[in-house]
């Protein structure tokens, strides 16, 4: 663990007088049960569930395609993410087609992810806090060794986004841009990525899941659409209204994107969301979407035994913080750089390795183009 001064930043306690702090770079603190028990009472896990329902409340009503006003902080984040995409276009996959596993040029694209994340958040960050906030960047787009990427990357994504408004940087006015355009291009950066390396899915559910790699355009989307007129859920079964209405809307688009990679109908290669379509509103499903992502992101050790402490979202679990560097995990049986000590059984913590359907169904001038043929199932 590194600890450094902290200058720029000054907090206030609980009399209104300023307060030292230290800036950390964040480490792993949730362990294990007890950890994450005690993680789900810690101001910090309040914090991020109340800056997602912040964020998906802004975005109650609001379409893709709607014209909005970017601060400074919002258009400077778009252009990192520009050239993070950048990067995906020039760092072109090695010939891996005898595999549907992860192409090793994501590492190259990640190694250049490394080197440069501190700079890059120096564009917005320019004090100590810098390399803390650039650990949570890093974190964003998945796992280097195993070339996965799952829901815990996409929380870091958010951990990063709230470091921002902690710091000051992000205020109310932004919560619309920031969900609908740099979260939106974010997910576009994703899916360049998984396209272009295979990434394969991070404890993956299976067909039991919402998405093969996230969870929080459903949350989103659904509250893009609580309030639509004619759109109701059953709608994504219909596929002239899902190819009309995803240029605007998240859940559409997410539906858009997987019927594009898995054939089929949703009751089979997504029975949840298929489930789903038969709630009645969009506002309750909204609703049901924080519940879940509560339950199945935030409170689940395989998950939260990755997710990363520091000094702006600071959190001491029962066995303190351990920092394990990615030579380490060469002894770690799943790869994952899970404590097996205590308690956790493999492979039951990290589950099987599940290879891309995007790998499955892409092929040639499909990659680069960012499409894919459709993936028989059976």
């Amino acid at each position: 663990m590194v600890t450094v001064t902290k200058s720029p930043l000054t907090q206030l306690d609980s009399t209104g007088a300023d307060t030292a702090n230290t800036s950390r770079i964040p480490s792993r603190a949730i362990l294990t049960k007890e950890d994450l028990e005690k993680f789900q009472t810690s101001d910090t896990y309040t914090g991020i569930v109340q800056f997602i329902e912040k964020l998906s409340a802004a975005v109650r009503g609001k379409r893709l395609r709607e014209e909005t006003e970017k601060s400074q902080i919002v258009t400077s984040l778009l252009s990192i993410l520009d050239r993070l995409d950048d990067w995906t276009r020039e760092i072109l996959p090695v010939d891996n087609s005898k595999s549907r596993f992860g192409n090793p040029a994501f590492r190259t694209w990640y190694d250049r992810l490394a080197e440069n994340a501190q700079s890059l958040v120096e564009e917005i960050v320019p004090g100590i806090e810098a390399a803390e906030l650039a650990t949570y960047l890093m974190h964003s787009f998945g796992n280097r060794k195993r070339i996965d990427y799952g829901t815990g990357h996409e929380a870091h994504f958010i951990a990063f986004l709230l470091c921002l408004e902690r710091l000051g940087l992000i205020v109310e006015s932004d919560y619309v841009p920031l969900v609908i355009n740099v979260f939106w291009r974010y997910i576009d950066v994703m899916r360049g990525l998984q396209f272009s390396y295979w990434l394969e899915p991070a404890g993956s559910h299976g067909v039991w899941g919402l998405d093969d790699y996230h969870f929080l355009p459903f949350l989103f989307g659904a509250s893009q659409l609580a309030d639509h007129k004619y759109i109701r859920p059953k709608a994504i079964h219909d596929k002239d209204v899902v190819e009309e209405f995803s240029k605007d809307y998240m859940y559409l688009a997410c539906i858009k994107f997987i019927n594009s990679v898995k054939t089929a109908s949703l009751r089979w290669h997504s029975p949840m969301l298929d489930d789903i379509s038969g709630v009645k509103t969009w506002a309750k499903i909204a609703e049901g979407m924080m519940k879940m992502y509560k339950a199945e992101v935030l409170g689940k050790l395989p998950i939260m035994q990755h997710f990363l402490f520091g000094s702006i979202l600071p959190f001491e679990g029962v066995s303190g913080h351990i920092h394990l560097a990615e030579e380490d995990e060469e002894e770690d049986p799943c790869g994952q750089g899970h404590i097996h000590a205590f308690g956790q059984e493999f492979p039951e913590c990290c589950g099987i390795r599940v290879p891309s359907a995007i790998a499955a169904a892409a092929g040639g001038e499909a990659v680069k183009a960012r499409v894919a043929r459709p993936l028989p199932f059976d």
